[in-house]
């Protein structure tokens, strides 16, 4: 026996759509990597150097459900005349939201948009740091709750807006 389709003109037309976020495209905005010491810097790696690391997200709208998202990492190894390395990262999607609350969209949108992209992102700072010639830097997780959160303490609230 059959199943017919269900015609989307059914009963269930009024139901809910379940809260979802896809990413429709992603790509590096910008990529640098520096290695301004080469060769020298290539063989003192006996200690290890201080890695500094710097996170920004943003977002914007892009009109019905879609927001592009941007990842900014920026870091290196060593400061001044013993820089081993620097390099910076603008990496974006964009991403489409549907079934989510209009006051919960900004937190998606910082929050889980650079969740997703941030895997990608590492890797390809990875792979920068060992084409550069070094061991492959491995960014530890980023909570982009708590670096939501900060950011929301930043700024102070605008009239009118929750």
């Amino acid at each position: 026996m059959a199943t017919e389709p269900q015609n989307s003109n059914g009963p269930d037309q009024g139901q809910e759509i379940q809260p979802s976020i896809n990413v429709l495209a992603q790509y590096i905005k910008d990529l640098s990597f520096e290695n301004p010491n080469a060769p020298r810097s290539l063989g003192n790696m006996q200690n290890s150097p201080q890695i500094s690391l710097t996170v920004n997200v943003n977002g914007k709208p892009l009109g019905g459900a879609d927001y592009e998202v941007e990842l900014s990492i920026e870091g290196g190894a060593g400061e001044g005349a013993g820089t081993l390395f620097k390099f910076e990262l603008l990496y974006g999607a964009v991403i489409r939201l549907a079934g989510i609350p209009d006051d919960n969209v900004h937190a998606m949108v910082m929050i889980e948009g650079p969740r997703l992209l941030f895997p990608f992102a590492r890797q390809i700072i990875a792979d920068a740091t060992r084409n550069g010639g070094f061991p492959p830097l491995m960014i530890d997780p980023i909570d982009f709750v708590a670096l939501y959160r900060n950011r929301l303490a930043q700024v102070p609230p605008a009239a009118g807006q929750a």
